[in-house]
């Protein structure tokens, strides 16, 4: 299941090129030396990761207290519901807007992230990118959901990492080449986004379904261990 973070981000990758794509071609990076201008986009991205990882870590602690409390079936069935109804039913899921609740931290970021990308200081790409990485993304979202049904921290954090690294070659790709994402077919690349995230969400419903199936559906270890002690 750590794996669909990648998948997420990869595929996903093209939706942050629309949302995300003009920060990182605002980026003040060096164009004229070719190795600060890597070790600028690196840090860039190092900053995305590290506030994906803290994403993770919150809710991959909240995920772990609902595998102590055995809900952690229970809520994968859940997000995959949601995951596969958002796409079947985008209308009634864009009535509620998950960023209103939280305008005013996003707009403090924003405004940070304005003002950091004035600066020409090599230390302002990590800063940058970390900020970047809590703007209001719905593809975001989708994996925050997906860190929600971890039953580690680790876990959480890892699938959160694992998403930010998937959108790395199209993000920078932007940077080096702003109209690379104009030769490209946007359009049938746009198409695999909902495709992947119905299948992560088929992928959460049979992993809570615990059918036994290796990898994917696991038979529950708590529902193992209670049979282990009745047979006894």
């Amino acid at each position: 299941m750590l794996a669909s973070g990648f998948i997420l981000g990869l595929f996903g990758s093209l939706h942050c090129v629309g949302m995300c794509g003009p920060i990182a071609f605002m980026l003040p990076v060096n164009r004229k030396n070719k190795w600060l201008q890597l070790w600028q986009i690196v840090s860039y991205h190092f900053g995305r990761l590290m506030s994906y990882a803290t994403l993770g870590m919150l809710f991959g602690l909240l995920g772990k207290s609902f595998y102590f409390f055995g809900f952690q079936q229970q809520l994968s069935i859940i997000v995959g519901g949601i995951m596969i109804l958002s796409i079947l039913l985008p209308s009634v899921f864009n009535r509620f807007s998950i960023s209103k609740p939280i305008f005013a931290f996003t707009q403090k970021v924003q405004n940070r992230l304005g003002q950091e990308l004035k600066k020409k200081r090599n230390n302002t790409f990590l800063t940058i990118g970390f900020l970047n990485g809590f703007l209001p993304c719905g593809l975001v979202y989708m994996a925050i959901f997906g860190a929600l049904t971890m039953s580690t921290v680790i876990e959480g954090v890892s699938y959160m990492v694992l998403f930010g690294m998937g959108t790395i070659p199209l993000m920078t790709s932007v940077v080096y080449m702003a109209k690379f994402t104009n030769r490209i077919h946007r359009k049938k690349i746009r198409k695999l986004i909902p495709v992947v995230v119905v299948f992560m969400g088929v992928l959460f419903v049979l992993r809570g379904l615990g059918l036994g199936i290796p990898y994917v559906s696991p038979e529950p270890v708590l529902d193992l261990v209670d049979t282990t002690m009745m047979c006894h």
